[in-house]
């Protein structure tokens, strides 16, 4: 059975969190707001998701050895205090300058624990057969969290300030840290029998595919994260949020049909159309001048990561064992968390150096690249 009271309240809490996460998605607003450029924005957003990456692979191995609703508890103890935080951080960019890296690193610690911890809890709870549609399925509490955050964010922010918007993420989060609780441990003996660590896996022709095309994939995400708002901004596309509304509606819609599709015709035939629909909300926010081009720029993107994701986390812990379900999911998460700092950091400058439309040209170019780098494998594969 898919839909199970485990399987809803692991989906609330996951919408919660994703919904306090996407809340910083306006997190350049404060940046500019504080004196920085779009190199401050990708450094700040970057060092989130380098902390999230690097951690990764300790995470990984922490939820394969006390157990994923431990680990998950763990994420939300910091997803809950790191908000609270940003409140007391005075002149960030500033002579507190350090002090604000190091929250966000710590922040995107927690958001890897939580993340990885809760789609291996997934993986266990989910029929094999109908692994594609339940982690599809799963996933829009996810994106619902994705449109709901940015727009909490903004008439928080509207009405409140950023005091506002940081209490509002500290909230969000502390409903994820207590529903969770009554749930029993989804896999009861977590600790691995096996000698395969995160890095023996990561050798694995498998994992190395699929590290890759989730680091490409996480390049592209860290453009419709971080410099959308800016890119809305600049040319006064009104409510900024209405892109990130698009990109879930899309997301979600595409789950319906997308998991079925998956399990019956197998990841590797769905994950090119994945691919180049992400790259066309991509290179179509160059020619974004209104809001009917971003809302559509924001479904193409959003279609293309609704099926994304969950092929590519599918792709990961398919055929995997108990045991190492969490270092599998690690590698997948880690890619994109990998690919979030490196596109970040590159971004950011590309954008100061460049503008902003060559910077979602190069963002796009990163899913032409994966489509290429699957399209030789699936060659190889069949020679």
């Amino acid at each position: 059975m898919v839909y199970t009271p485990a399987f809803w309240a692991m989906a609330l809490a996951n919408l919660c969190h994703t919904a306090s996460f996407s809340a910083f998605f306006l997190l350049p607003l404060y940046i500019l707001d504080h004196g920085g450029d779009q190199g401050d924005i990708g450094v700040i957003m970057g060092v989130f998701a380098l902390a999230s990456a690097l951690c990764r692979p300790w995470v990984a191995e922490m939820i394969d050895r006390i157990g994923r609703k431990r680990s998950y508890t763990v994420g939300s103890l910091l997803m809950l205090v790191s908000p609270f935080l940003y409140i007391f951080i005075q002149d960030p960019l500033g002579a507190n300058y350090p002090l604000f890296l190091l929250l966000r690193a710590v922040h995107g610690v927690g958001l890897a624990i939580c993340f990885t911890a809760v789609f291996t809890f997934m993986a266990d709870i989910l029929p094999p057969d109908r692994l594609n549609e339940g982690i599809g399925m799963f996933g829009i509490s996810g994106l619902l969290g994705i449109a709901i955050g940015p727009v909490v964010a903004e008439i928080t922010l509207e009405h409140f300030g950023f005091f506002g918007l940081f209490l509002t993420a500290g909230a969000l989060s502390s409903v994820a840290l207590f529903v969770h609780q009554p749930l029993q441990e989804s896999c009861r003996e977590p600790r691995s029998t096996q000698e395969t660590t995160f890095f023996g896996l990561l050798k694995r022709k498998k994992f190395i595919a699929v590290g890759l095309l989730a680091l490409l994939f996480g390049f592209g995400v860290a453009a419709t994260g971080g410099f959308v708002a800016p890119l809305a901004e600049q040319r006064n596309l009104g409510f900024i949020s209405v892109y990130f509304f698009c990109y879930s509606g899309g997301a979600i819609a595409v789950r319906f049909v997308g998991g079925w599709l998956a399990d019956s015709l197998g990841e590797k035939r769905i994950l090119p159309y994945g691919i180049a629909l992400y790259m066309a909300g991509l290179f179509l926010l160059p020619f974004t001048y209104n809001q009917v081009t971003l809302c559509a720029a924001g479904i193409l993107s959003g279609i293309g990561h609704g099926l994304l994701f969950p092929l590519l986390n599918t792709m990961a812990v398919r055929d995997e064992p108990a045991a190492i379900r969490g270092k599998a999911t690690g590698i997948f998460t880690g890619g994109i968390d990998t690919g979030i700092f490196a596109g970040s950091l590159m971004l950011g400058y590309i954008g100061d150096w460049f503008g902003l439309d060559v910077l979602f040209v190069c963002a796009g170019l990163s899913m032409a690249t994966a489509l290429v780098l699957l399209h030789l494998r699936n060659t190889r594969s069949a020679a």
